[in-house]
């Protein structure tokens, strides 16, 4: 029997710089309204994240139980993106860097950093402020050496990182400036084409993990012919972004529903996603939650993965939960 391979996985790290944890209430301070700020407020307080700056001994937890696995993979969002620009801001910049380098300095060659929503700009829930920016895309790629598409055989296992952001781009029209959406359909289309490569180059004898930080992606994959014919291949797909396997749950009962355009862009883009979240289904999703989990259930963990290098077995999924002080 062939030795198995040892695989950990971290995802929504939110670390917090100096930079950013002086900006204190950032989600709260972009919303003008009253009744708006009071059901964020609510929300973040009872459910999401009381103190979203507060976690970055997580990371240090989290460092000292993953013990010495063959691979570490980050799934994306190293920071809590506190200007809404992603990585082209001073202190976000900061956050991700002093996340990165902990985790670098740790593993080494052995880690692999994916890209989640926050090193690009997400626009804030309330208050229309931020978007994807294109600084944000190149600092992240020369400054913190984040790879949009990366690629590691082990074994007859096939593990590929995609940015689902760009792979959505769609989604996010209303939150891109209107002098660089050309640039984002040039990144959007070269991407595509990178991974409908990739799956093209796949021996039938092969297993694929996907690592896709937002499942909202996975539907304009499946309309990728040469992703879709290949699904039978993908063993799993990993994301992150929804932080807690309440709210996986939750997208997966929602799936279907008409979008909602007349509640502001949040309530617009996320109600596309759940759209289109039958599309899911077929990339066997797995959820790795925030390091922190939510407020409302405190379920943050990591996930350790155990691939049959053969494949002649399926992978083993183990949840590691990650205690509050």
């Amino acid at each position: 029997m062939a030795k198995e391979i040892a695989l950990v996985i971290i995802s929504d790290i939110h670390y917090a710089s100096a930079l950013e944890k002086a900006r204190g209430e950032f989600e709260l301070g972009a919303i003008r309204q009253p009744v708006p700020w009071l059901a964020t407020k609510l929300f973040r307080h009872f459910i999401w994240q009381r103190h979203p700056m507060a976690h970055n001994a997580l990371l240090d937890q989290f460092l000292e139980r993953a013990g010495e696995p063959d691979l570490v993979v980050a799934n994306g969002d190293y920071s809590c993106d506190s200007a809404f620009i992603g990585v082209s801001d001073e202190a976000v910049f900061a956050s991700v860097r002093e996340c990165l380098g902990k985790l670098r300095g740790r593993f080494g060659g052995r880690f692999r950093a994916g890209f989640g929503d926050h090193e690009l700009g997400k626009r804030s829930l309330f208050g229309g402020r931020g978007g994807l920016r294109l600084a944000s895309w190149r600092r992240a790629e020369s400054a913190l050496g984040l790879d949009p598409f990366w690629y590691q055989e082990v074994g007859e296992y096939v593990l590929m990182g995609v940015v689902s952001s760009l792979i959505a781009l769609p989604v996010f029209r209303s939150e891109v400036l209107p002098e660089e959406w050309n640039d984002w359909e040039r990144l959007r289309a070269e991407h595509l084409e990178t991974i409908g490569r990739a799956f093209g180059r796949l021996r039938p004898s092969q297993r694929v993990l996907l690592f896709c930080h937002d499942p909202t992606a996975l539907a304009y994959l499946w309309r990728e012919e040469g992703v879709r014919t290949k699904l039978d291949q993908v063993e799993h797909t990993i994301i992150g972004h929804l932080h807690s396997g309440l709210f996986l749950w939750k997208s997966r009962m929602l799936a279907g529903m008409p979008v909602i355009g007349f509640m502001g862009n949040s309530v617009r883009r996320m109600s596309m996603a759940l759209h289109e979240a039958r599309r899911w289904k077929p990339f066997k999703v797995r959820l790795c939650p925030a390091l922190a989990g939510i407020e409302l259930l405190k379920d943050g963990a990591f996930l350790r993965v155990f691939l049959d290098p053969t494949a002649a077995r399926p992978c083993r999924f183990h949840r590691h939960r990650i205690r509050r002080a």
